[in-house]
């Protein structure tokens, strides 16, 4: 057999040498940031996660029963499908957009997010939140943890591990919880904080160009000349003065030299960009799905629009299904044939106006009649004839497979029966008359 190893062998080596689970990073020296702190205060990395978890959060989750390999069934009253739609009861304010949103807030910002199972009231369940901040992975397993370790501002307080709904991502050097994404984006976001840092300072002096003023060598100031001179060139120009951004008058030999770049060489606007650019990168995410527009066109935009939920959007939605399904269904259902499933054909099926021409193309005419037409329009029933649907005599009588056909098949047709009745017809001979 090749399943040998008991899990006694493996609980009993030493776990991976590695750190608590960081929650902050080094921004500048001897400044530190949480990666909390880094989301509320850096609108690059908040526009991309928000972009992760409004889009996710919007879609729906839905709970199936395999009914055969070709067929399935939607389950609206299993316990999980109410549980998802309602997580705690109504005076606890936490919808399923609410709940799915923070989720994914918590994966793009630690890697990690957490939902306590509990039992708001007798015989019901409820799914709870918990910061990954103040979450550790606890035991003496190294590759599982046993327990988590939940810790406020009164105290800690240990859960089991199967009283927890765990999801994570990759981490190379233990794989009990995962490692944030903003870990790869240390040195953009350090240079993101001294850029703004920077121009906070810039406009605080007046949004003008520091420098330094310069006087001929071996000039002598008179008495207290030096004194009086700094005083009021720091009260009339600097900070608040009377003549801030004014024209400096200086006196005899003196000339201002500029010490810094301005807007335009420190190249914000590109340095921002270049940013959010990297950030998107990091998970995975268009730029043109961001705001940034500079090589995007309608054909590309359109294609992305599909790919979004496909490529960028449906890992993460697989990992979040897998882990329900794995974490969460057993504790609600024992069948195996359970499973929960994104609905994502809300966001491709297309617009209204494809969506018509695809379904009148399947179906071969109108799928309304000229009552539910009007009732659209906010118009009362006519009644009769106006209540049954109409079959076009194009599709009786013309040849056509729908009514969207143009008819130029049988044109085309058409013009192939008269070349070749021509061609059949007998060629005259010589001395025919004409």
């Amino acid at each position: 057999m090749a399943f040998v190893i008991s899990s006694g062998q493996l609980e009993s080596l030493d776990r991976p040498v590695t750190p608590a689970i960081p929650a902050s990073m080094r921004l500048a020296d001897r400044h530190y940031e949480s990666y909390e702190t880094i989301w509320r205060t850096q609108p690059q990395v908040r526009t991309v996660v928000g972009f992760l978890a409004r889009n996710i959060a919007q879609l729906g989750i839905h709970v199936f029963e395999r009914v055969s390999d070709t067929d399935r069934k939607r389950l609206t009253d299993h316990p999980l499908a109410e549980l998802i739609a309602r997580p705690l009861p109504p005076q606890f304010k936490i919808t399923r957009y609410r709940l799915v949103n923070a989720l994914m807030h918590d994966l793009g910002i630690y890697d990690n997010a957490y939902w306590l199972k509990m039992k708001p009231a007798p015989g019901a369940f409820g799914l709870v939140r918990l910061p990954p901040r103040a979450v550790v992975p606890i035991g003496d397993v190294w590759y599982a943890p046993e327990a988590y370790q939940y810790t406020g501002n009164r105290g800690r307080q240990e859960f089991p591990a199967d009283q927890v709904v765990h999801f994570f991502g990759y981490n190379p050097s233990d794989p009990r919880h995962g490692v944030s994404p903003m870990e790869s984006l240390r040195r953009i976001l350090a240079e993101e904080y001294a850029a703004a840092g920077f121009r906070e300072q810039m406009w605080r002096n007046g949004a003008r160009v520091s420098g330094y003023l310069t006087r001929p060598a071996g000039t002598p100031w008179p008495n207290g000349g030096f004194e009086r001179f700094r005083s009021s060139w720091q009260a009339q120009y600097t900070g608040d003065g009377p003549q801030v951004g004014g024209t400096p008058i200086l006196e005899d030999g003196m000339q201002f030299v500029a010490a810094s770049f301005d807007s335009k060489q420190a190249q914000y606007l590109e340095n921002r960009k270049l940013t959010r650019e990297e950030v998107a990168a990091s998970y995975y995410i268009p730029p043109p799905m961001i705001g940034i527009l500079d090589n995007a066109t309608y054909s590309n935009i359109t294609e992305q629009h599909k790919m979004l939920y496909q490529d960028t959007l449906g890992p993460w939605l697989e990992m979040i299904q897998e882990d329900i399904e794995l974490q969460l269904l057993p504790d609600l259902d024992s069948s195996g044939q359970v499973y929960v499933e994104f609905n994502i054909g809300e966001k491709l099926k297309g617009s209204f106006e494809q969506q018509a021409v695809s379904i009148q193309t399947l179906t071969g005419g109108p799928v309304l009649t000229r009552d539910e037409g009007r009732a659209l329009l906010n118009r009362n029933a006519i009644g009769g004839a106006a209540a049954e649907l109409i079959t076009p005599l194009n599709v009786l009588i013309g040849g056509q497979a729908s009514p969207t056909d143009s008819g130029a098949q049988n044109l085309d047709d058409a013009a192939k029966t008269i070349e070749q009745a021509f061609r059949r017809r007998p060629k005259p001979r010589p001395d025919d008359s004409v």
